[in-house]
Protein backbone atom coordinates (compact mmCIF):
# COMPACT_ATOMS: atom_id res chain seq x y z
CA UNK A 1 0.00 0.00 0.00
CA UNK A 2 1.24 3.64 -0.63
CA UNK A 3 2.01 5.57 1.73
CA UNK A 4 1.96 8.92 0.28
CA UNK A 5 -0.80 9.88 -1.32
CA UNK A 6 -1.39 12.77 -4.64
CA UNK A 7 -3.90 15.71 -3.27
CA UNK A 8 -4.70 18.90 -5.06
CA UNK A 9 -5.64 22.29 -2.88
CA UNK A 10 -6.79 25.47 -3.61
CA UNK A 11 -7.55 28.15 -0.75
CA UNK A 12 -11.18 29.94 -0.79
CA UNK A 13 -10.47 33.90 -0.73
CA UNK A 14 -13.17 36.41 0.06
CA UNK A 15 -12.84 39.30 -1.90
CA UNK A 16 -15.24 41.82 -0.91
CA UNK A 17 -14.77 44.74 -2.98
CA UNK A 18 -13.51 42.66 -6.40
CA UNK A 19 -12.23 45.75 -8.07
CA UNK A 20 -10.00 46.79 -5.44
CA UNK A 21 -8.42 42.54 -5.76
CA UNK A 22 -8.08 42.78 -2.20
CA UNK A 23 -8.92 39.59 -0.18
CA UNK A 24 -8.51 37.46 3.35
CA UNK A 25 -8.02 33.54 2.85
CA UNK A 26 -11.10 32.22 5.01
CA UNK A 27 -10.47 28.35 3.61
CA UNK A 28 -9.19 25.40 2.00
CA UNK A 29 -10.25 22.75 -0.40
CA UNK A 30 -8.51 19.32 -0.59
CA UNK A 31 -9.05 16.46 -3.11
CA UNK A 32 -7.25 13.46 -3.18
CA UNK A 33 -8.81 10.84 -5.46
CA UNK A 34 -6.88 8.18 -4.21
CA UNK A 35 -8.34 8.76 -0.81
CA UNK A 36 -11.67 9.47 -1.96
CA UNK A 37 -11.57 12.84 0.02
CA UNK A 38 -12.73 15.68 -0.92
CA UNK A 39 -13.40 18.52 1.93
CA UNK A 40 -13.37 22.07 2.59
CA UNK A 41 -12.57 23.68 6.08
CA UNK A 42 -13.95 26.94 6.36
CA UNK A 43 -12.75 29.71 8.93
CA UNK A 44 -14.24 33.21 8.57
CA UNK A 45 -12.45 35.92 10.65
CA UNK A 46 -15.37 38.36 10.53
CA UNK A 47 -12.94 41.10 12.10
CA UNK A 48 -10.35 40.77 9.96
CA UNK A 49 -13.10 40.82 6.25
CA UNK A 50 -14.96 43.76 8.14
CA UNK A 51 -11.63 45.70 8.15
CA UNK A 52 -11.65 45.75 4.53
CA UNK A 53 -15.21 46.43 3.91
CA UNK A 54 -17.51 47.49 6.89
CA UNK A 55 -20.92 47.22 4.81
CA UNK A 56 -20.79 43.69 3.79
CA UNK A 57 -23.64 41.36 5.01
CA UNK A 58 -21.93 38.39 7.33
CA UNK A 59 -24.44 36.27 7.76
CA UNK A 60 -24.90 36.00 3.69
CA UNK A 61 -21.13 35.42 3.55
CA UNK A 62 -21.84 32.87 6.35
CA UNK A 63 -24.55 31.04 4.35
CA UNK A 64 -22.97 30.94 1.01
CA UNK A 65 -19.45 29.48 2.33
CA UNK A 66 -21.81 26.78 4.49
CA UNK A 67 -22.47 25.60 0.90
CA UNK A 68 -18.89 24.69 -0.26
CA UNK A 69 -18.82 21.90 2.06
CA UNK A 70 -22.31 20.84 1.57
CA UNK A 71 -21.13 20.18 -1.80
CA UNK A 72 -18.03 18.36 -1.20
CA UNK A 73 -20.17 16.29 0.67
CA UNK A 74 -22.26 15.46 -2.53
CA UNK A 75 -25.72 13.84 -2.56
CA UNK A 76 -29.01 15.50 -2.69
CA UNK A 77 -28.78 18.17 -0.25
CA UNK A 78 -25.77 19.71 -2.15
CA UNK A 79 -28.27 19.88 -5.18
CA UNK A 80 -27.15 19.25 -9.13
CA UNK A 81 -23.91 19.87 -8.17
CA UNK A 82 -23.88 17.12 -5.17
CA UNK A 83 -25.01 14.76 -8.29
CA UNK A 84 -21.28 15.43 -9.87
CA UNK A 85 -18.34 12.41 -9.12
CA UNK A 86 -16.35 13.87 -6.49
CA UNK A 87 -13.61 15.14 -9.01
CA UNK A 88 -16.36 17.44 -10.89
CA UNK A 89 -17.40 18.54 -7.91
CA UNK A 90 -14.04 19.73 -6.88
CA UNK A 91 -13.27 21.38 -10.35
CA UNK A 92 -16.66 22.96 -10.42
CA UNK A 93 -15.51 24.65 -6.60
CA UNK A 94 -12.16 25.89 -7.71
CA UNK A 95 -13.46 27.29 -11.71
CA UNK A 96 -12.40 30.80 -11.79
CA UNK A 97 -14.88 33.86 -11.01
CA UNK A 98 -15.20 37.00 -10.40
CA UNK A 99 -17.58 37.06 -7.49
CA UNK A 100 -16.77 38.01 -3.78
CA UNK A 101 -16.10 34.32 -3.16
CA UNK A 102 -13.19 33.09 -4.99
CA UNK A 103 -10.68 30.44 -5.31
CA UNK A 104 -6.45 30.54 -5.96
CA UNK A 105 -5.06 28.69 -8.07
CA UNK A 106 -4.68 24.66 -7.54
CA UNK A 107 -1.66 23.08 -6.23
CA UNK A 108 -0.87 19.78 -5.61
CA UNK A 109 1.47 17.92 -3.40
CA UNK A 110 1.76 14.34 -1.91
CA UNK A 111 0.34 13.48 1.42
CA UNK A 112 0.52 10.39 4.24
CA UNK A 113 -3.28 11.53 5.15
CA UNK A 114 -5.96 14.31 3.55
CA UNK A 115 -7.68 15.20 6.63
CA UNK A 116 -4.12 15.96 8.51
CA UNK A 117 -3.07 18.44 5.28
CA UNK A 118 -6.29 19.96 5.46
CA UNK A 119 -5.91 21.05 9.52
CA UNK A 120 -2.22 22.01 8.20
CA UNK A 121 -3.08 24.20 5.41
CA UNK A 122 -5.55 26.14 7.33
CA UNK A 123 -3.03 26.39 9.83
CA UNK A 124 -0.92 28.02 7.04
CA UNK A 125 -3.10 29.46 4.76
CA UNK A 126 -5.87 30.94 6.71
CA UNK A 127 -5.38 31.51 10.48
CA UNK A 128 -3.41 34.73 11.30
CA UNK A 129 -0.20 34.49 12.66
CA UNK A 130 1.18 37.57 14.80
CA UNK A 131 4.32 38.57 13.44
CA UNK A 132 7.36 38.85 16.02
CA UNK A 133 9.71 41.92 15.30
CA UNK A 134 12.92 42.48 17.52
Amino acid sequence: MHDHFTYDYAVIRLVPKVEREEFINVGVLVSCPARAFLEAGIELDEQRLLALDATLDIEIIREHLATIPTICSGGDQAGPIGQLPQRERFYWLIAPRSTIIQTSSMHTGFCRDPATMLEHLLEVMVRPRLLKYR
